[in-house]
């Protein structure tokens, strides 16, 4: 079971808190510790200095009871050596005792030397001594000062007990702090889960609650109010697609019915029967074009509107999309390529959408109906155009909607959906479809798609 959240921030920002207070105990620690160090050599070296004058008499003496109190009693100590190693002078509580080694005492004749001992005689505490050669009756002695190294240690052990006594309390601390600030700043997560598991299909129209600013959370609050609205749009799509379908679907059912239960309850004659059954088989066309239409939306709708991309004859494709449509009585229809010879498409798939074009101008247009293939940089135009009464104005923007039909000026049956097949065709092959009204009156409607002419031999 992975921990919350809230936990896992609190717990990361103890670590991060736990070293991040760890480190600057140790350097504090640390530089102390170098702080007293130079301060004590510092010290060191302005005692000899003081002594020097004094042990460079003959026959001077570094006893703190003799003369002025050079050294402090107990903590300091001074003391004189030959180059022999013999004692010539020293302070009482060192009795006397030499406090170099032969080693060392060569070494401190030639230049000043600074040591650390464990302890020295008369005094049971660490000391640090500074030995350095002195002039002295056409000679040179060495002199030794020291002091107890016991305060530095007392500051540092003092300073230590503090950081781990406080360290721990202001990681307790800012842990809490850090546990609290988390959930404050998890607060408006949880209050868009909340609403997030309370918003059904049934109450549209609910959004999330963003925090003020413009920080992280309220953007991602703001994304997702904007998937829900996107969610909610295309729902109502979905609903609306199936209650237009399922109307589009109960008239041509209604009338086959009806056709058949006519010719079944009364007597008929074989005309009338044969007009009835005419009837029943436009109407299960009628049936079987709208189940085909359902079907390629829905696979447009899904992503899965598959096109092979070939290259086709302009004049062939506008024939084989007009075969077996023909304009009502005075009334044309008409091919223009343009001198566009071939374009790059599916075969298939851009003539169903030409001919649900050129199918849409006869049946609910006017006048002669005319194809036109134009050239652009790239492009290709199809356009199929006619003389009605064109696009109602406020129609155009919703042309290509699903089952969308203007209330007047183009009459006629239809569902709607060849408009919108046309657009999918044209989409698909990464293009667009466009429509509007001409300028000597009529409808335009074109597909534009990618296209790569053809390179000469």
């Amino acid at each position: 079971m992975s921990l919350p959240i809230r936990l896992r921030l609190t717990l990361a920002f103890a670590l991060a808190m736990a070293a991040l207070l760890a480190g600057a105990s140790t350097f504090l620690y640390l530089r102390l510790g170098s702080n007293l160090s130079r301060a004590l050599d510092l010290q060191l070296r302005q005692r000899a200095q003081d002594l020097i004058p004094a042990v460079s008499q003959p026959n001077a003496s570094v006893d703190p009871l003799a003369g002025p109190a050079l050294v402090e009693k107990g903590e300091s100590f001074a003391e004189v050596i030959d180059p022999s190693g013999v004692v010539l002078n020293a302070t009482h509580s060192l009795g006397g005792a030499m406090l170099l080694s032969p080693a060392e005492l060569a070494r401190a004749q030639r230049g000043a030397i600074v040591l650390n001992r464990p302890h020295v005689p008369g005094l049971d505490e660490p000391a640090r001594m500074l030995a350095l050669p002195v002039a002295r009756n056409r000679g040179s002695v060495v002199l030794v000062v020291g002091a107890t190294r016991q305060n530095r240690a007392e500051a540092l052990g003092s300073l230590r007990n503090e950081l781990l006594v406080a360290g721990p309390l202001t990681l307790l601390l800012a842990s809490v702090g850090g546990y609290l600030v988390a959930g404050a700043a998890l607060r408006p997560v949880e209050a868009m889960r909340r609403r997030a598991a309370s918003i059904t299909d049934t109450e549209p129209g609910q959004r999330l609650p963003t925090p003020p600013g413009g920080d992280e959370l309220a953007r991602l609050g703001a994304t997702l109010n904007d998937l829900l609205s996107r969610l909610e749009a295309a729902l109502a799509r979905e609903r609306s697609f199936v209650a237009d379908a399922s109307h589009e679907l109960r008239t041509p059912l209604a009338t086959l019915r009806t056709e058949l239960e006519l010719a079944l309850r009364h007597p008929r004659s074989a005309q009338d029967l044969r007009r009835a059954i005419a009837s029943a088989v436009e109407e299960t066309e009628r049936l079987a074009r709208l189940a085909d239409d359902l079907l390629l939306v829905a696979r447009t709708d899904q992503g899965k509107l598959q096109i092979q991309v070939s290259s086709i004859d302009v004049s062939e494709l506008f024939t084989r999309a007009t075969r077996g449509l023909a304009c009502p009585d005075g009334r044309s229809l008409t091919v223009d390529c343009d001198g566009l010879n071939r374009v790059s498409a599916d075969p298939q798939r851009i003539e169903q959408a030409i001919r649900n074009l050129v199918d849409n101008a006869i049946r609910h247009g006017g006048g002669d109906v005319s194809l036109t293939a134009v050239a652009g940089p790239g492009i290709v135009e199809l356009h199929v155009r006619d003389q009605g009464l064109g696009f109602p104005a406020d129609f155009i923007p919703h042309a290509f909607e699903r089952f969308s039909r203007p209330d007047s000026s183009r009459t006629g049956h239809g569902a709607g959906l060849g408009l919108s097949i046309a657009q999918a065709i044209a989409v698909a092959h990464g293009g667009s479809a466009s429509a509007g009204n001409r300028d000597g009156g009529g409808a335009d409607v074109w597909l534009t798609i990618p296209h790569q002419p053809s390179q000469p031999r």
